[in-house]
């Protein structure tokens, strides 16, 4: 399953939910799937991204591990086919934070409309 779940990633140009992996996941489990996930995500294959209330998964650049996650980029949400991409060129900036607080990750999601959809405007 495991492989399965990889492979289709590798396929993708955008995030994925659970949701997405059980819709293309006929004769597999959601408790199957979401422990891939976390599996891969530990292991440094996937990054998560929280966006509202959705979770979505996409695959880490090839110098992530498991000790360390590099994907340290802005993320793109189209608000009209909802579908979330790695902008993995356009570097988050730098936030100055007190320094009585820990920051333990730093989430940027822009919002507009993708290539395909802006096709239709």
């Amino acid at each position: 399953m495991r492989l399965l779940v990889l492979e289709y990633f590798l396929k993708q140009n955008s995030a994925l939910s659970l949701s997405d992996l059980e819709s293309n996941f006929d004769y597999s489990d959601r408790t199957t799937l979401f422990r891939t996930l976390k599996t891969f995500e530990k292991k440094g294959l996937l990054h998560s991204i929280n966006d509202k209330h959705t979770t979505v998964y996409a695959l880490c650049p090839d110098d992530c591990s498991e000790e360390q996650h590099v994907d340290s980029h802005i993320h793109f949400c189209c608000e009209c086919c909802k579908k979330i991409f790695c902008l993995p060129t356009v570097k988050k900036p730098n936030v100055d934070i007190p320094s009585d607080f820990e920051v333990e990750k730093l989430d940027i999601i822009a919002h507009g409309l993708c290539k395909e959809c802006t096709k239709f405007r």
